[in-house]
């Protein structure tokens, strides 16, 4: 496809997904709890405890989102290790939602469960899917990740409610598909990168993260949800009340539509690397409901 033809609307709404940025999701229902902020938490001390792992405890499955790669659990692998936790944080490779989706199931299968698989930004679209039909996939956690339901697009879900900023900051770059044609993938700018996805993160760090994005194709916002695994699996939701990626509406109706365990923290859309003894908690509030 010729990137000039690629429809406004779909890199619009693209856009404002941000990575859903997507990488996203994510909500609460009304009666959640915010949680104490906590910002730029210290790594634990001891570092012969994070290499005690638990063979009675479920593996943590980690899925990062667009715009980032898998260092950006790298404050949560430590913690979660840390507890006693097995950790694993495969690649997403964002071309696609089936296909990202189709990756992710097969690579549960190398894991041996009890598993809670854990989903940011739009890692939370390809989680929805990848966990239906696995027996061992025993919690979803949602960490400012999208939550999708059948048919439903990532561009439909995120202009569901509007005031997204991450959106108006993406540069399109057109990219080569095998067999001919084109499509188009998105960067956050450079320059606003800081500002518009990991506002409270340092930007010494930040500064590295622009460097090294990894792009989601824009073809995937149109692409629809096919299978929901969190109407039959038990759901945790982390939201971030200050994202520019996800808005605050769209969260909290995903998170109410899954029935998801809810909880709030003052955060941009990079909570993991911001706040990871948050995220860290609300994985471990999983597990210890759903695996004993």
């Amino acid at each position: 496809m010729n990137p000039k033809n690629v429809s406004r609307r779909t890199l619009k709404y693209a856009a404002k997904l941000g990575a859903a940025a997507g990488v996203a999701t994510l909500a609460l229902t009304a009666c959640s709890t915010p949680s104490t902020q906590t910002t730029n938490s210290s790594p634990p001390s001891n570092p012969s405890s994070a290499q005690i792992v638990s063979a009675n405890k479920p593996t943590i499955v980690l899925v990062h989102g667009a715009f980032t790669d898998a260092s950006e659990w790298d404050g949560v692998i430590k913690r979660l290790r840390t507890a006693g936790y097995p950790v694993v944080a495969p690649p997403n490779p964002l071309r696609g939602m089936a296909s990202d989706s189709q990756y992710l199931h097969s690579f549960l299968t190398s894991v041996k469960g009890p598993i809670i698989l854990v989903g940011h930004s739009i890692g939370g679209f390809a989680t929805t899917e990848a966990a239906v039909g696995d027996p061992q996939v025993k919690a979803l956690v949602y960490i400012a990740a999208l939550i999708p339901d059948v048919g439903e697009t990532a561009t439909e879900l995120i202009g569901k409610y509007p005031g997204a900023t991450l959106g108006d900051n993406l540069q399109p770059v057109p990219f080569s598909l095998p067999g001919g044609g084109t499509d188009t993938d998105l960067y956050v700018r450079p320059d606003k990168f800081r500002e518009v996805y990991a506002a409270d993160v340092p930007e010494s760090v930040t500064d590295v993260m622009a460097a090294a994005e990894r792009p989601v194709a824009a073809s995937m916002f149109n692409q629809k949800c096919t299978e929901a695994a969190w109407k039959t699996i038990p759901s945790w939701d982390l939201i971030t009340t200050t994202d520019d990626a996800v808005t605050l509406a769209v969260q909290h109706f995903m998170a109410g539509r899954a029935r998801a365990h809810a909880t709030e923290v003052s955060s941009s859309h990079a909570v993991a690397i911001s706040h990871p003894d948050e995220v860290t908690s609300v994985i471990e509030q999983a597990a210890q409901a759903t695996v004993q």
